[in-house]
């Protein structure tokens, strides 16, 4: 019978869930090295804390390993319904949370170097009375990746934006296509997410910038719209039909890029909002050239918050121990 504990946190509604024992040790060198040996070799062990019955469509989640670079605290892989995704914003805020308030790695609040699959990200951690409030952090270069325009059923052509925030998305304006951002609308957000990316992902070939293979994928579709109070609102859709709770930290990283490019971003906050109206603050703080491609480095603030302690058992007899998805 294996056994895996976990600590359950959310950021901004998002879901993580935070392995803390019983998983296998994961080799490889880099965080990229660990990502493919995961998904080779581990992929029934996420299936199991993701998929139902332990978890369900939109479940998110981190395993913690030791840094793969000289000076980082603590190296992190992120799972979800589909496999393994290269950053996670919300993610970042809420391993910073549970990770220094439950002693799951030793790190200075002001500077948190955390290896990531897309790359180094270094976070910081607002500290008061012992406990993390608001956790900020710098994400790795954000850039756009190119403007086209993809025909989709019932929408006809649909203007994109592709940019890259840690994972590439598709940003799409929604009121032009009639689409509601809200809770209630999620069935038809999912629907029209999915066309959109796979439409875009046959219509242009992807690759960043560092040669990095591994990162040339569409991660998903983000939805935008003016929101009254704050300066936009975002929903994205992303891996296998998934909502994202949160505004998306790498979605609003993108976003910044894009703003940016458009000069109508700088060093200055802005608030965007997510399905539920929790929010994201996302600025400007450097330009760079990431090979020949202009890009920023973003950074973003929120606030993660702890749910609870699970322990799950995986019984070698049980016929749906590796999971199962229905939505």
């Amino acid at each position: 019978m294996q056994k895996i504990t976990t600590i359950e946190a959310h950021t901004a509604g998002e879901p993580l869930r935070v392995v803390t024992a019983g998983y296998p040790e994961i080799p490889g060198t880099t965080i990229l090295a660990r990502r493919t040996h995961a998904r080779e070799h581990l992929d029934h062990l996420r299936r199991m804390l993701m998929l139902e019955p332990r978890g369900h469509a939109d479940m998110y989640g981190a395993i913690l390993t030791p840094p793969a670079t000289t000076d980082g605290d603590v190296g992190v892989l992120f799972l979800h319904n589909e496999g393994y995704s290269t950053m996670c914003g919300h993610g970042i805020i809420a391993v910073v949370k549970v990770g220094l308030d439950h002693g799951l790695f030793e790190a200075d609040p002001d500077s948190i170097r955390i290896d990531t699959p897309a790359g180094r990200v270094v976070a910081r951690a607002d500290v008061r009375d012992g406990e993390v409030r608001d956790v900020s952090f710098r994400n790795v270069p954000a850039f756009v990746y190119r403007e086209l325009t993809v025909a989709v059923d019932r929408f006809g052509d649909v203007p994109c934006t592709i940019a890259y925030g840690g994972a590439f998305y598709a940003y799409v304006d929604a009121p032009p296509l009639g689409l509601r951002l809200d809770p209630e609308n999620s069935h038809e957000l999912i629907a029209a997410g999915m066309a959109i990316k796979r439409a875009v992902a046959a219509a242009t070939e992807l690759r960043h910038p560092t040669g990095a293979a591994d990162l040339n994928f569409l991660y998903g579709t983000i939805f935008v719209a003016p929101q009254p109070g704050n300066h936009s609102r975002n929903v994205c859709i992303f891996a296998e039909g998934e909502v994202d709770r949160s505004p998306t930290g790498t979605g609003v990283s993108g976003r910044a890029a894009i703003h940016h490019s458009r000069n109508e971003l700088g060093s200055e906050w802005i608030t965007i909002e997510s399905i539920l109206g929790t929010t994201f603050d996302v600025r400007v703080v450097e330009t760079l050239e990431l090979g020949d491609v202009p890009a920023i480095v973003p950074e973003v603030r929120g606030r993660a918050h702890i749910t609870g302690r699970s322990e799950f058992w995986l019984d070698p007899e049980d016929p749906l121990g590796d999971g199962f998805l229905i939505r």
